[in-house]
């Protein structure tokens, strides 16, 4: 196996794990296959750029580094590597020059378009070469230039712009804090994380079942998410965000749909 697609298929697994999602219930949310996202993962094949971002928007993941490790994927993948090597040799052929034409039949416009035309080639030899020295590896310890590195997007939203949205679609459950963890009587898993970036904090339950609710409420605001189908019991579940701040007293309720009944708990937003 490519060792550059197996390193970005061993991240795309850290991060499919991390949105505890099923081969199936990935295929759900995303426009790729169960089959597809099998191959992916076990880095038989090089998967789609946009299949990287889905999963790093799933995971809560800014996919600055994994498109990073996907540009070097897919440069080993699709041979370019190799190509811009080639064409660094300073042993290469020389472009031939022009054959020459004769005056007063369009010479004068052909000769431009044949320089304009080794221009161009010239121009994309130098920056298929310039790529391709950032994307292949480095030898011994040295870093990768920052070069490769896409920037990581900041949050979509900060404090009141935040209220009632979705943490993951504004990207602030990017690097959340855990205030607090429960495992309910029903076997369920509930958290309660806080964004210092967006300033809001959110609720999120898994290993549920169809009809469980949860509610987190700070201030006298109340946000609420409910298990609505086979899908969402095998996902994540996210409360939409609150605005809260350091001291902010947050209390969870979880009500599930059968079984006991609800449980709550309070945690503090840091």
């Amino acid at each position: 196996m490519n060792p550059e697609l197996a390193r970005l298929a061993t991240t795309l697994r850290e991060l499919r794990g991390r949105t505890g999602l099923s081969l199936a219930a990935l295929a759900a949310k995303t426009a790729f296959s169960k089959s597809s996202w099998e191959r992916y993962l076990n880095g038989r094949t090089l998967p789609p750029r946009t299949a990287v971002q889905e999963l790093c928007r799933l995971a809560g993941e800014p996919d600055g580094r994994c498109l990073a490790l996907w540009e070097i994927a897919e440069s080993e993948w699709s041979g370019r590597a190799t190509q811009a090597g080639r064409a660094s040799s300073p042993v290469a052929d020389p472009v031939p020059p022009p054959e020459p034409v004769e005056a007063g039949k369009g010479g004068g416009h052909r000769r431009a378009a044949t320089v304009a035309v080794l221009a161009s080639v010239c121009a994309v030899a130098v920056g298929g070469v310039a790529v391709a020295l950032l994307l292949l590896p480095r030898h011994g310890h040295e870093p990768r230039p920052t070069a490769v590195v896409t920037s990581t997007p900041g949050p979509h939203c900060r404090a009141s712009s935040c209220e009632g949205e979705n943490p993951i679609d504004m990207y602030c459950a990017a690097r959340p804090d855990t205030l607090a963890t429960r495992h309910t009587a029903t076997g369920a898993w509930l958290e309660v994380r806080h964004s210092k970036e967006c300033g809001t904090s959110w609720a999120r339950m898994w290993g549920t079942r169809i009809g469980d609710r949860l509610e987190l409420t700070a201030g006298g605001r109340v946000r609420g998410a409910e298990v609505e189908n086979d899908v969402d019991a095998d996902n994540f579940v996210y409360t939409p965000m609150t605005v809260t701040r350091p001291g902010t007293v947050l209390r969870t309720c979880f009500r599930p749909a059968k079984g006991r009944g609800e449980e709550c708990f309070t945690s503090v937003s840091r």
